[in-house]
């Protein structure tokens, strides 16, 4: 059983940056894929970016790619993401995800995710 706990949101200017942390327990000894979702209002659950955590192979979606980096420090049992130059469009709750690996032609989708965070919302204003 993975359990996942999303810390770091809050309220930022455009341009601004912040870090998420995800708390994860349970996934060592196994090849999960984890990372990141966001869901803005109205809009569908978005796969950002993931980590194979036995290859360390990470992966990231289009839409973020070069501003956001996601990193797993086994050490701390902690997924992070860090968003950079951000914009009033990445306003949304982030979400923490594990699952079986399963990033495939460029994205990762919500139903192959198996374990969720409980999400954390992102405010960039402009």
């Amino acid at each position: 059983q993975v359990q996942l706990v999303e810390s770091g949101g809050g309220s930022v200017q455009a341009g601004g940056s912040l870090r998420l942390s995800c708390a994860a327990s349970g996934y060592t000894g196994s090849n999960y894929c984890m990372g990141w979702f966001r869901q803005a209002p109205g809009k569908e659950r978005e796969g950002l970016a993931a980590i194979y955590t036995i290859s360390g192979s990470t992966y990231y979606a289009d839409t973020i790619l070069g501003r956001f980096t996601i990193s797993l420090d086994n050490a701390k049992n902690t997924l992070y993401l860090q968003m950079n130059s951000l914009t009033p469009e990445d306003t949304a709750m982030y979400y923490c995800a594990a699952g079986p690996p399963a990033w495939y032609g460029g994205s990762w989708q919500p139903q192959n995710v198996r374990y969720w965070g409980q999400g954390t919302q992102v405010t960039v204003s402009s």
